[in-house]
């Protein structure tokens, strides 16, 4: 089973403007400083976005590559597929993520109303209200 990363969808505002990321890009790839360590198991997993506390969506990963300018490419699919929310807290860095503990891909015409924002949701949770 492939690892899976998170990764914080810094300066979106809404779950709207990481979709409208997606689909103003030709090709969907992350430029970064540092490749993630275990990269190779990471093949085949999925970059799990998080937004306002909350895992929201993932891409499939596809591949590793080095730029140009010395900054590594983390090349994804070109598809944003939205998972049942799940809370995750802020970080820096690369943080890995086990199929186990990867929230389910939302069935095709499931409606989550409103999401309870990250931070309510874990506090609900450590108290066994959800």
């Amino acid at each position: 089973m492939p690892l899976h990363l998170t990764k914080i969808a810094f300066g979106a505002r809404s779950y709207a403007d990481l979709e409208s990321w997606y689909a103003n890009r030709r090709s969907p790839h992350l430029t970064t400083r540092y490749r993630p360590t275990r990269w190779q198991e990471c093949l085949g997993g999925s970059l799990y976005w998080i937004h306002d506390h909350n895992i929201v969506a993932r891409s499939t990963i596809t591949g590793f590559a080095q730029g140009e300018d010395g900054r590594w490419i983390i090349e994804l699919e070109p598809r944003l597929v939205p998972v049942l929310p799940k809370p995750k807290r802020a970080h820096q860095g690369w943080r890995y993520l086990t199929d186990r503990a990867a929230p389910r891909d939302l069935e095709p015409g499931e409606d989550l109303g409103d999401i309870i924002p990250g931070r309510i949701a874990g506090k609900l949770a450590k108290l066994g209200l959800i």
